[in-house]
């Protein structure tokens, strides 16, 4: 066997928010991998470490979960009023794929720190101390993410005593704002693709849920703890390791994403395990965290925990979040419903990990809901810079 010399490829090995991810810039790529397609998903997915039959990423960069199998492509936009283009790819643990079908929102936080750092935002925007408003178009989607990036001596400020739950230690806040989030081009073009804000869904091998599919930030499909066994104080391990309960969960995924019109069969979902994402809400209780901490009945508004990649997430999407504040804020929905009612402007939700506060702007026009903004802070931080490196024949 011919031996294969390395290739290396500059890359930063980033977290963003409650995920990490290896991003790149789009002119560091090889030729062949600029363009979408086999040669890049091959790239990625050797980056990372997949697939891998053991779930452990030893020969990749991955985490072996669903929040650390990321990778993240950054250009200079052409469009008018945006500074980068951001693509984020969600690589399969077990499998040869990469999912392109949709957003990495804790990700999103990284990217407006990385436009900085690899010189994609023009110099004269970038305050010598301040805050950087960085105009990100995020191409999977086709939406605009503003991040407002601090900054002190004109680089990124990335320590601080920001403290963002599921993340061991503090950093320099990041605010984020996903304007217009609602996914109308996809689903059925209606933030609530079947028209209603609560459905009764059919789950084969379940029976019949109450459900809210709305499509804002990210493709989700909403279903009430209670009606599905749970108390909404579930912890990774309470789910992640019971196969019959992932296999539940997952059929009501599934189920949602075919009333949603995301894909035509079930077993299309086995090639787009990203979107949609499944999670499962209650009125606030109180619970302790992964970490041991106590978050009592007062400090929250609702309970949610939510699945990526096929398993519970230790913290929450920031997509995912999204989602929740958006369908917080539409009266009648089971996420505002579990928080109480009403038309917050914002809620406070429990997830495994802690707490995490998300606003969002709704208003219903011609009898059609629609979300104008969504906001909430995250942080980000480079881990390491330099290189990456991956076999010549790997892509």
């Amino acid at each position: 066997m011919a031996h294969q010399t390395q290739i290396r490829i500059p890359a930063t090995y980033m977290r963003g928010g409650t995920s990490k991810g290896v991003f790149f810039r789009l002119q560091d790529l090889p030729e062949s991998c600029q363009v979408p397609g086999a040669a890049r998903d091959k790239l990625f997915l050797r980056v990372i470490g997949s697939p891998d039959p053991y779930s452990a990423h030893i020969d990749g960069m991955g985490g072996a979960t669903s929040s650390t199998s990321k990778c993240v492509i950054l250009s200079k936009s052409t469009r008018p009023d945006h500074d980068v283009e951001y693509l984020y790819g969600q690589v399969s643990i077990d499998k040869p794929f990469v999912d392109w079908s949709g957003n990495c929102g804790n990700l999103s936080t990284g990217a407006g720190a990385f436009a900085l750092h690899a010189g994609l935002v023009d110099a004269e925007r970038i305050p010598q101390n301040g805050t950087c408003v960085v105009r990100i178009w995020q191409a999977n989607i086709g939406k605009t993410i503003i991040a407002h990036v601090p900054v002190a001596n004109g680089q990124v400020q990335e320590t601080g005593d920001f403290e963002l739950d599921g993340v061991t230690f503090p950093a320099a806040e990041i605010v984020l704002e996903f304007l217009d989030p609602s996914d109308e081009g996809e689903a059925g073009g209606s933030m609530f693709p079947t028209g209603r804000l609560v459905d009764d869904l059919d789950v084969p091998g379940i029976g019949t849920l109450k459900a809210t599919m709305i499509s804002a930030g990210i493709p989700t499909v909403f279903v009430n703890a209670e009606d599905i066994g749970y108390q909404g104080t579930e912890l990774r391990d309470d789910i992640n390791g019971n196969p019959a309960a992932l296999a539940r969960l997952e059929a009501i995924r599934v189920a949602g994403a075919l009333r949603m019109g995301l894909i035509k069969t079930a077993e299309e979902a086995l090639t787009r395990q990203h979107t949609p994402k499944v999670a499962f809400v209650s009125p606030s209780k109180t619970y302790r965290t992964s970490s041991g901490k106590t978050i009592n009945a007062g400090e929250v508004d609702l309970l949610v925990r939510a699945l990526s990649m096929g398993k519970l997430h230790h913290a929450m999407m920031g997509t995912c979040a999204v989602a929740i504040g958006t369908a917080a804020a539409v009266p009648g929905t089971l996420v505002n419903l579990a928080a109480g009612g009403g038309e917050p402007e914002a809620v406070r939700f429990g997830h495994p990990s802690g707490t995490l506060r998300v606003g969002a702007e709704a208003k219903q026009v011609d009898d059609q809901w629609t979300v104008t903004k969504a906001i909430m802070s995250r942080s980000a931080r480079i881990l390491m810079e330099g290189w990456v490196r991956v076999p010549g024949d790997a892509f």
